[in-house]
């Protein structure tokens, strides 16, 4: 047997008035989707353990059937492993993202979606104006980059730039578990201002005021943590290798962590206007090779936290029909049985423009097994499934040793 997870992230919602009560992916329309739940058997999975905050590491670790309170040493890190960039046992990393600050309040998590080259030019800038023997920039692409600190204690209360729009910044900036850790937190919110003052007018900012667009000014640091110890999923689940696809940075890095090959799709580009089929051919072509695929689509996530519910509407269609439809249609003509698993890893509500902690609906079809009576794939339908609600690493379990 062989495995794919096909993710599409924050694919899941609440209802919308505007749609009738119903949720976007009631709304869309998904006869892939739809085709996999008749044939598999669905459920509920919580994939936010207590007094963890609904970040996409800490769901992705737990769909990978990881324990966060021992494996998850801090987003910045499991990016780092993607980036090709070494963490040194005297070292914490930490996402940086760039954003847009208007009047005194975090206006987007993204500085307007900021393209690679720009934002190279930015962090490259950064790095020889602030970058020292304590700390080092490092680009990674649009708007998530990397920052490296000696001797740096992870022991830190930091605010996910995407879970506070329109909150002032000065009300989010980080703030020290410990007194042991204070120091680290005023020299890192010391850095966050003088980028600001960096950035407010250098000519790639000037540049996108002019054309409309947001600026990128200022960074924001967050998820800290030191290089993590994590068990390869090869290993744990007896399989001979693995691969993952994804256009983010922090998806491949947990993939790396976990023993899987990163595949790079031409034009994958984390938002709706990614290689849907560049990433389904290279899912299909890697089940030739490999026992287990992990295919992650970010499209949905975004329109989520624009707030633009026929953008979601949109993404999740295309998932459906790039992705989902043509990935069912070739594994069903392998000679090798397939296993497809089908979910998002957390809510994004088009309401909240952030993530949530509620279950996520999801679908198994393993054809070695009878199907349940669930007849189409959405955030209610599911509760009816054979699964019922899982957590923790039930949901692999149940993928990978049909437990």
């Amino acid at each position: 047997m062989k495995y794919i997870i096909i993710l599409g992230d924050g694919m899941a919602d609440e209802p919308i008035d505007k749609l009738g009560g119903k949720t976007p992916l009631q709304v869309a329309n998904t006869p892939a989707m739809d085709r996999l739940a008749k044939l598999g058997r669905c459920g509920l999975f919580a994939t936010i353990p207590n007094s963890f905050s609904p970040g996409s590491e800490i769901a992705n670790l737990t769909v990978l059937g990881y324990d966060v309170a021992k494996d998850f040493e801090g987003r910045g890190s499991l990016e780092a492993a993607s980036m090709g960039i070494n963490i040194l046992d005297d070292e914490m990393a930490m996402r940086c993202n760039l954003i847009c600050i208007e009047d005194g309040k975090i206006k987007n998590h993204s500085a307007g979606h900021i393209s690679n080259e720009e934002a190279k030019e930015l962090i490259l800038f950064l790095q020889e104006k602030l970058g020292e023997e304590v700390v080092s920039f490092h680009t990674g692409v649009s708007y998530r980059h990397l920052l490296k600190m000696k001797g740096g204690n992870k022991n830190l209360i930091c605010t996910p730039p995407h879970d506070v729009p329109g909150t002032p910044f000065v009300d989010v900036m980080i703030k020290a578990k410990t007194e042991e850790a204070q120091a680290t937190a005023d020299f890192l919110n010391n850095l966050t201002l003088q980028s600001q003052k960096l950035l407010e007018n250098h000519p790639i900012n000037l540049k996108r005021k002019a054309e409309g667009k947001d600026p990128a000014n200022s960074i924001w640091l967050w998820s800290p943590g030191y290089r993590p110890k994590m068990k390869s999923i090869i290993e744990s689940y007896n399989l001979k290798n693995g691969v993952v696809i994804s256009a983010v940075d922090l998806i491949k890095g947990i993939g790396v962590y976990a023993g899987l090959h990163p595949i790079e799709v031409e034009g994958a580009t984390g938002l709706f206007d990614t290689n849907y089929k560049g990433k389904a051919d290279a899912a299909i072509e890697a089940l030739k090779e490999k026992d287990f695929v992990y295919l992650h689509i970010e499209a949905s996530d975004e329109a989520g936290h624009e707030g633009n519910v026929d953008l979601k509407i949109r993404t999740i269609e295309d998932l459906d029909k790039y992705i989902v439809g043509p990935i069912l249609e070739s594994v069903e003509k392998m000679d090798e049985p397939v296993s497809i698993a089908l979910l998002p890893d957390h809510p994004t509500p088009c309401r909240l423009k952030t993530h949530t902690s509620n279950p996520i609906p999801f679908v198994i079809y393993n054809p070695e097994k009878d199907a349940d009576k669930v007849e189409v794939f959405d955030e209610f339908s599911v509760k009816k499934g054979f699964y019922g609600l899982l957590s923790g690493n039930k949901f692999i379990n149940a993928l990978i040793l049909n437990d």
